[in-house]
């Protein structure tokens, strides 16, 4: 046993995740089957990234706004915070909430934490009370991370509040605030001061020996669904299918040691960690981390040279700022995200010279692509082809498992080497999300042609009762049962409204107990009860009652149309 920090012995629902309560395990068939072709390794996430770093310890591994770090750099400053989160008593398979933005010491943090085999919980920074409180409560948080300084929210302040009381929360860390040993429970300590002082050797040997006692089938991260059910569901993900995925989205865009990926969306989110940190570092390549305001983000691809970028559906209309031309100096591909793409988009891009593909994700895993040598018929009418040969498709029937007839429409199914066979500690849910055969029911409506010799996904839709605003899944009856807890709302329904820059924004049709009360008075209800900020209805039509089909059904299909219209009469 090395010196402090010692080593603590894991949670008592330890082990490898096949063993671990709440997780539902990948069958042991397809493992040895993943493994035997070459696309699950036998590494921990933190051990992959320490190979890479080894390879490529002079090439640069992270460029913002305030400098750049090498592998070398990158891989021993977090050897020194993990050593550092090891001294605050934070133990392996302990899991850590993050609630942080685009930052430098967001990315040290990242891999500080695997490396002292804690798990990361990727929440978002503006998830309030309502999402945080329960999150943290069923994964057994030990750990919050929040960011100082945010402006209008107090993250530091929440994060006490949130440890009040809590069960298992007993570590307060920050990004961004002063540093030191915590002075009493719930006191923060800064993350990027841990460790200071450390002899690198030491910290690297202790690492290691965290690291050897991992299992890389164990869960190394949890992310969050996008809520279709009420509060986000957690997936979590294994040190060898979420390298693999990352590797695989890599090799897809043809990276190299040469690329430089930009990345605007969070960080801490699935696409963020996958396809911004995780694939570029897997290929000893770059990433280019900034924020998603334009004009601090295209500046300093420009600056750094970004061969790539991922734009979500709030960047669409990057191509027409001013200091576009100027950022895409260097870039080779651009990938878009979010949204159904415009053709008109795709030949905005291409016009300035750019390879523009896309992508369609989920946390849950399965990703399709339509990566460079796809045709342009391809690409206008689908989301392409899944990313591992070894990943599967079925469209079922949204009320059963019986497949739909070849180029119909039905409910996308998936399963494979990075896709989860469950949610955690969400045995109920489970039943209805996966078939009996382990297929994650997606909730979107797909269908599969083939265009150009080649079989592709079309998104057609979705069954979930969801808006998708900027890429965030906003989970409409759970913001209706919230309206509902008002005393000026007597009937609730919430639709999607089409919106040129996100997308979709949700929109409330209210029926009044009395008078009716304006958007404001709405909003102050909402954040009262902690809501996130993205989830609030931003317009609010009031009606003597809500439409019914003939069956007696709310009829949201007519409210989608009526906001619809009114917006196209605006």
């Amino acid at each position: 046993m090395l010196d402090a920090p010692p080593l603590a012995d894991a949670p008592a629902d330890g082990g490898p995740a096949r063993h671990r309560p709440g997780v539902v395990p990948f069958p042991e068939e397809d493992v040895a089957r993943y493994r035997a072709a070459g696309l699950w390794g036998t590494a921990t996430l933190a051990q992959e990234f320490r190979a890479v770093a080894d390879a490529h310890p002079d090439r640069p591994a992270l460029v913002t706004a305030t400098g750049t770090l090498t592998f070398a750099d990158l891989d021993e400053q977090t050897d020194r915070i993990a050593h550092g989160l090891g001294r605050l008593g934070l133990r392996p398979g302990d899991p850590v909430v993050f609630q942080v933005t685009n930052r430098v010491e967001t990315v040290l943090a990242w891999y500080a934490v695997l490396k002292a085999g804690a798990v990361p919980v990727c929440s978002l920074a503006f998830h309030r009370g309502h999402e945080i409180s329960q999150i943290t409560r069923q994964v057994g948080a030990v750990a919050h991370l929040v960011e100082a300084g945010t402006g209008s929210f107090d993250l530091v302040a929440f994060g006490r509040e949130q440890a009040a009381g809590h069960p298992t929360l007993r570590i307060l860390l920050t990004t961004g605030a002063p540093g030191g040993e915590p002075g009493g429970p719930g006191e923060p300590v800064a993350v990027e001061t841990l460790g200071a002082g450390t002899d690198p050797a030491l910290a690297r040997a202790w690492v290691e020996e965290v690291q050897a006692g991992i299992d890389p089938d164990d869960v190394a991260v949890f992310q969050l669904s996008g809520g279709t059910t009420g509060v986000p569901k957690v997936i979590p993900r294994l040190h060898a299918e979420y390298w693999y995925n990352a590797r695989a989205y890599a090799a897809e865009w043809r990276w190299d040691t040469s690329s430089r990926v930009a990345h605007l969306i969070p960080i801490i989110h699935n696409a963020g960690v996958v396809c911004g940190l995780h694939a570029p570092h897997s290929v000893g390549a770059c990433l280019v981390l900034t924020t998603a305001d334009l004009d601090q983000a295209l500046p300093l691809m420009a600056a750094a040279g970004a061969t790539d970028v991922l734009f979500g559906h709030g960047h669409f209309g990057a191509v027409d700022h001013p200091a576009f031309p100027a950022a895409s100096a260097a870039l080779r591909t651009v990938v878009l995200s979010g949204t159904k793409v415009p053709t008109a988009l795709f030949e905005t891009f291409e016009r300035a010279g750019l390879w523009t593909g896309q992508l369609f994700g989920m946390g849950e895993g399965m990703f399709l692509t339509t990566s460079p040598g796809t045709s342009r018929r391809v690409r206008n009418h689908t989301v392409g082809t899944p990313l591992s040969p070894l990943d599967e498709v079925r469209i079922l029937q949204p009320t059963s498992e019986e497949p739909v007839p070849a180029g119909a429409v039905g409910e996308l199914a998936t399963r494979g080497p990075y896709t989860i066979r469950g949610y955690f500690r969400a045995a109920e849910h489970n039943a209805r999300a996966f078939t009996g055969d382990g297929f994650y029911r997606t909730g979107d409506l797909a269908s599969v042609t083939e265009l150009d010799g080649v079989p592709a996904v079309s998104i057609e839709g979705r069954i979930k009762d969801v808006i998708n605003r900027g890429g965030e899944k906003v989970n409409a009856e759970e913001v209706e049962l919230l309206l509902l807890q008002h005393p000026a709302v007597a009937a609730a329904a919430v639709v999607a409204m089409p919106d040129p820059r996100l997308g979709e924004r949700a929109c409330a049709y209210l029926v009044a107990t009395g008078a009716p009360i304006g958007l404001e008075d709405v909003r102050r209800h909402l954040d009262g009860l902690g809501v996130a900020k993205f989830k609030w209805p931003e317009r609010l039509e009031w009606v003597p009652e809500l439409p019914k089909t003939l069956v007696g059904k709310l009829d949201k299909k007519r409210l989608r149309e009526d906001i619809t219209a009114r917006l196209r009469a605006e």
